[in-house]
């Protein structure tokens, strides 16, 4: 392992402007939350940093707070902590069900809110070392080998998944994602946050190497709002999902008013899944409408040689996550 310097910031400002300096040097300098994915990427040999940037010496940011406009989530906030924080459990329930099933307890407190959100892709060929497309190489190694993990979604050029279990969540929930750079704070919709293969095959997401996702931004939860996440894994530990779903409902009487499902664990980006939301929207949640829904999720995705198995597991997650939705959870 290469050997490099542990800084300690007082402030982001502060880490912004070492990142910013590394860059101007030429150095590698990288940022720690909580530190499980860098430690990994660091082992295998995908991270070589000159420099590591402590973000748990800046105060404040593992807070929850909220006002009657939206709720602010601070990037370092464990995951435990944000399964457990009452706002986030009453309001934001589809994200606390994210954030508790995230790899095991030990993981979940010490794991960081933002560091789930960026955490590079599990895809073995990456985490191995081969010339991917996401090592810099010119093609993707598991569109015709060991695939069983990959994308049903996507036309590539790369056919990783993207492994976080907070982000399809956040994209469900309209959140927004605050991010510090040397030129200031900008603020990224959480849908446009994450890049798909397609537009940089080397890339998971908008952040520059001096930039900090900082901060999560949350509207305002109506009162009418029924949400859940539910993910299968292949054992029931430590592994990211085969497919998940993060589903948002608002519900008068008994009819959805408005619908958001996002899935997680088949695509390169928390996929989006409108044209089978709007099924919903205007009808009672029976669990015919709910087959009906779950059809249309998985209606275009094309499975590679060995993980087409995915298709009617993700139907059937649909499915039962809008039961349980049906059912009051």
């Amino acid at each position: 392992m290469k050997a490099f310097i542990n800084v300690n910031p007082r402030t982001m400002d502060e880490a912004v402007a070492i990142l910013s300096r590394s860059t101007r040097e030429g150095t590698r300098a990288v940022v720690s939350g909580g530190g499980s994915d860098l430690l990994g990427l660091i082992k295998e040999s995908l991270v070589q940093p000159d420099v590591l940037v402590n973000l748990k010496s800046v105060s404040g940011m593992d807070r929850v707070t909220s006002d009657a406009g939206s709720t602010r989530i601070g990037g370092l906030i464990t995951l435990a902590a944000l399964s457990r924080d009452p706002v986030v459990t009453s309001r934001y329930r589809v994200l606390a069900d994210a954030a508790s099933s995230v790899g095991t307890p030990q993981i979940r407190n010490t794991g960081t809110l933002a560091g789930n959100i960026c955490q590079r892709p599990w895809c073995w060929y990456l985490r191995n070392g081969f010339p991917c497309y996401k090592n810099g190489g010119d093609k993707c190694f598991a569109r015709g080998g060991e695939n069983q993990f990959h994308a049903i979604f996507g036309s590539g050029p790369s056919y990783i998944v993207h492994p976080s279990d907070t982000a399809p969540a956040l994209v469900a929930l309209d959140a927004s994602f605050k991010i510090a750079g040397p030129g200031g704070e900008r603020i990224v919709a959480a849908r446009d946050f994450f890049v798909a293969p397609g537009d940089d095959p080397a890339r998971e997401n908008v952040l520059t190497g001096d930039e900090i996702l900082t901060e999560i931004i949350l509207p305002a939860a109506p009162a009418n709002r029924r949400s859940t996440y539910q993910k299968v894994l292949d054992r029931e530990a430590w592994t990211h999902a085969l497919a998940s779903a993060a589903v948002v409902l608002e519900i008068e009487g008994d009819v959805c008013r408005r619908a958001r499902l996002v899935l997680g664990g088949v695509a390169p980006v928390p996929l989006d899944r409108p044209q089978a939301a709007r099924l919903l929207e205007g009808q009672r949640l029976t669990p015919e409408l709910a087959a009906q829904v779950a059809e249309a999720a998985v209606a275009d995705a094309r499975p590679l040689t060995k993980n087409g198995y995915k298709v009617p597991l993700t139907r059937a997650l649909v499915r039962r996550t809008l039961a349980a939705l049906a059912n009051g959870g």
